[in-house]
């Protein structure tokens, strides 16, 4: 337990298209109320020249309906750094070295317990391997391995292992140097570990860094596979993977890089690389559904690239298509489920956007209310009254968890209306 929990109503703003079906919920709020501390956040951004001179305009919301926040946790937490979702619980990693396991639909009444446990370093990013296996990547340079149960988080194990290390240390082909009169051997990153992302056979993990690296385990021993060094010019901020089998990472060169795993040479070779954003590149979202990448930057701007199925060579792997304007700071955060994608941003808000015929992208809400840059996000599609989550023919519900360095986790409850994407 990491204390008692108090519901208290409270005020958040909200803006979004309602819902004609739905009836108003405002006093199902609630407040989850722990204390908390929270440092000086201060930051300067780029101007807005990564966005392309064709790609100019995005629709603001036109309507507003009452706020529909259901709930803040408060943890004992500095900043909120990641946040991910599995089943009924939403799991949060702080710079206060927690990782906290949260029912997803807490209620006064409800008797589960709220699951903690302290890391040895701030917690930069978190993963689902499977139902019962969650990874985190800690500004120790390490990643760590848990086991999932009812009464627990237990560790199972970190990486690099000890197994990796004893046989890499005794050849000295094994090392690289890092700086000047030192060498650590392959299998170690030698910075933050910053983004983690599962292969979707769920047989490969991919951990990117700070040291400009990313590195491939397999995830039946946690071997180390490979590192690509000098993947970029600066510190990698994000890492995901395709169906398809691309990996995509983003850096604060600017740059967007494509990779895929070379099956004869057994090792991820660069196909593409992707310049342009000028400014730093924080966060990465892949629609496998349309095969788009969402990319955003300090500079404030998103920018959607889709694949160039008719690549004669000259194209490129990626083709920009639209940018999604609107934040006034930079992005730190970008997900998509379905039709619906949401960025957080340095300046504290979250917004959701839905794509149009015509591959043009509309903001239809700003979710309003963190007092501190929204660091992470967690979305997920809401059962509908058949069970089936499809919507009830003119929308979909969604619960949207946004984690802050104002050290709060806030809960939206938000109706995203459908619209055809064809074209």
């Amino acid at each position: 337990m990491v204390g008692n929990i108090n519901f208290q109503p409270f005020s958040c703003s909200f803006r979004l298209f309602s819902n004609p079906k739905d009836d108003h919920e405002s006093s199902n709020l609630r407040s989850l109320s722990f204390s908390f501390s929270q440092d000086s956040f201060n930051s300067s951004f780029s101007s807005r020249s990564s966005l392309p001179p064709s790609l100019s305009t995005v629709i603001t919301p036109s309507n507003t309906v009452n706020p529909d926040c259901l709930f803040t946790i408060k943890p004992n937490s500095c900043h909120i750094l990641s946040l991910i979702l599995t089943g009924n619980h939403l799991f949060s990693g702080s710079s206060s070295n927690l990782i906290h396991r949260w029912p997803r639909h807490p209620d006064a009444t409800s008797d589960e317990e709220f699951i903690s446990v302290r890391c040895n370093s701030a917690v930069k990013c978190l993963q689902m391997v499977n139902d019962d296996i969650i990874i985190s990547g800690h500004q120790d340079n390490k990643i760590r391995v848990w086991k999932i149960n009812k009464v627990g988080i237990d560790i199972v194990t970190s990486l690099p292992t000890l197994k990796d290390r004893l046989t890499k240390v005794l050849f000295a082909k094994n090392y690289v140097t890092i700086r000047r009169h030192k060498k650590l051997t392959w299998v170690h990153h030698n910075d933050a570990v910053s983004s983690l992302a599962v292969s979707v056979d769920k047989s490969r993990i991919y951990s990117a860094s700070w040291d400009r690296s990313f590195k491939v385990w397999r995830s039946s021993d946690f071997k180390c596979l490979e590192s690509v060094s000098n993947a970029h010019d600066d510190a990698i901020n994000a890492i995901i993977l395709s169906d398809e089998g691309f990996v995509y990472t983003s850096s604060a060169d600017r740059k967007i890089k494509v990779w895929r795993f070379n099956q004869q040479d057994r090792k991820h070779n660069l196909i593409n690389s992707l310049t342009h954003h000028k400014s730093a590149v924080n966060a990465l979202a892949y629609d496998n559904n349309l095969s788009v990448l969402i990319s955003g930057a300090c500079s404030g701007v998103m920018i959607a690239c889709e694949r160039n199925f008719f690549d004669d060579g000259d194209g490129g792997h990626m083709m920009v298509f639209a940018a999604l304007l609107g934040h006034r700071k930079a992005i730190l955060c970008v997900k998509i489920v379905n039709e619906l994608v949401c960025s957080g941003s340095a300046d504290k808000t979250v917004r959701l956007w839905r794509r149009f015929a015509g591959k043009s992208y509309s903001c239809v809400g700003v979710l309003e209310g963190h007092g501190g840059p929204v660091k992470c996000l967690a979305v997920a599609a809401e059962s509908d009254d058949d069970g089936d989550g499809d919507g009830d023919g003119e929308g979909r519900k969604y619960m949207v968890y946004s984690g802050s360095l104002d050290g709060d986790i806030k809960a939206w409850k938000v109706w995203v209306p459908l619209a055809n994407v064809d074209g």
